[in-house]
């Protein structure tokens, strides 16, 4: 089994949050049986999507993500009898405040991916990193990655007060 390779310009990083018992055994099985899908995903594995804090997700771009994939199993069928309902809840809700700070929805995917779904996992993955390479590069949240860590090793007086004024 050949496949063509394509160089592009631009090779988007996609950080992928999912559930241990659902995504994360169909992206094993579609590793296993040798299906071909882009190789930017880095997988982050959580026991089920409703423990993935949506700071993770803000993190994942400050971190350098160009697009985020949250995944977990199909509803009903969730290992923690409603996590994934909470996830979608959750995820729903924070949609809106993603768009308010700038971030195009169209770089984060949520997905229902079962361990019988290695299929799913690669058309998934295919098609957000392909969505994601066309929009290009996401700077936004990297420039504020640099200005915490700049304004961590400044030491004033102003700033000691602020710190040793939190409770």
């Amino acid at each position: 089994m050949h496949t063509e390779k394509h160089h592009h310009a631009f090779e988007p990083k996609i950080v992928a949050f999912v559930c241990t018992w659902c995504t994360y055994a169909g992206a094993d099985l579609a590793g296993t049986s040798r299906m071909q899908y882009p190789p930017n995903v880095r997988v982050v594995k959580f026991p089920c999507t409703g423990r993935i804090d949506p700071v993770f997700i803000l993190r994942a771009f400050q971190k350098g993500a160009d697009g985020v994939l949250v995944s977990g199993c199909h509803p009903g069928d969730c290992h923690y009898m409603a996590g994934n309902f909470h996830a979608r809840r959750r995820f729903t809700a924070f949609r809106a405040l993603l768009d308010f700070v700038g971030v195009d929805l169209n770089r984060i995917q949520f997905s229902w991916v079962s361990a019988a779904e290695g299929g799913k996992w690669v058309e998934v993955v295919t098609e957000l990193t392909e969505r994601v390479r066309a929009m290009g590069p996401m700077r936004e949240f990297r420039e504020l990655d640099m200005e915490e860590h700049w304004s961590a090793h400044v030491n004033t007086p102003e700033l000691q007060a602020v710190y040793n004024a939190i409770p």
